[in-house]
């Protein structure tokens, strides 16, 4: 099963880790960043809700979680969706109804990405999705292809942790195969160039052993 879901996934165009149990995952989700996760509700050691429970404590409440099972019941299916999980498909797998879920989930969890607006707005930044340009106040800021994806990757992502390996592959399409300190290179550029500080309404704080996180920052700290 296993097997087929990670094909399934990477025929749609997206990256993908897999585990053998629960707990494995949940250690990596402390330094990487996940978009979504797909589960099993019996296999996998925690199960069930217990699983569920566990991995939410880690990834938060934002990342979509599917159940995938050959458990089909009634019974395990509402105490999926009740415990919190986003969906729950029972197997055989249909890879097509698969794929279509998923991309549901990922557009409620992640409007930003798949709006069909022109720009959207943050703060003062204003990100043109079409000409792939930024305002900063009115006025525009000089960004490379590379530098536009990293600022609205994070820009998209507001308060989540963006890991590394996680960046590396949304921007520049390939696995983080070794450490390269190319990505810190841009974003202490992109941290400059877009004047990301408080005065601005945000921070872009550095995450230990995992990546980076921008914050938007409160109106009592700004402030202070």
């Amino acid at each position: 099963m296993r097997q087929s879901i990670e094909s399934s996934l990477v025929r749609a165009g997206h990256f993908c880790a897999a585990y053998d149990d629960g707990v494995a995952m949940s250690r990596s989700l402390v330094r990487s960043t996940m978009d979504l996760l797909v589960l099993d509700w019996q296999d996998m050691r925690p199960a069930g809700a217990d699983l569920l429970h566990s991995v939410r404590r880690v990834a938060g409440e934002h990342v979509p979680i599917m159940f995938v099972s050959n458990d089909g019941s009634e019974e395990s299916m509402v105490r999926a969706l009740a415990g919190g999980a986003d969906d729950y498909l029972a197997l055989p797998l249909r890879d097509a109804e698969f794929r279509a879920r998923v991309a549901a989930l990922l557009r409620r969890a992640y409007p930003e990405r798949f709006s069909a607006a022109t720009c959207f707005e943050i703060g003062p930044y204003c990100f043109d999705t079409i000409r792939r340009a930024v305002t900063l106040r009115g006025e525009p800021v000089p960004l490379s292809p590379t530098q536009y994806r990293i600022a609205a990757l994070f820009f998209s992502n507001v308060d989540r942790v963006m890991s590394r390996d996680h960046i590396f592959a949304t921007v520049w399409g390939r696995e983080l195969r070794e450490f390269t300190r190319t990505i810190d290179s841009h974003v202490s550029r992109l941290r400059v160039l877009l004047a990301i500080e408080p005065h601005n309404g945000f921070r872009l704080q550095p995450v230990y052993r995992s990546g980076y996180r921008l914050l938007r920052l409160h109106d009592h700290v700004l402030r202070e």
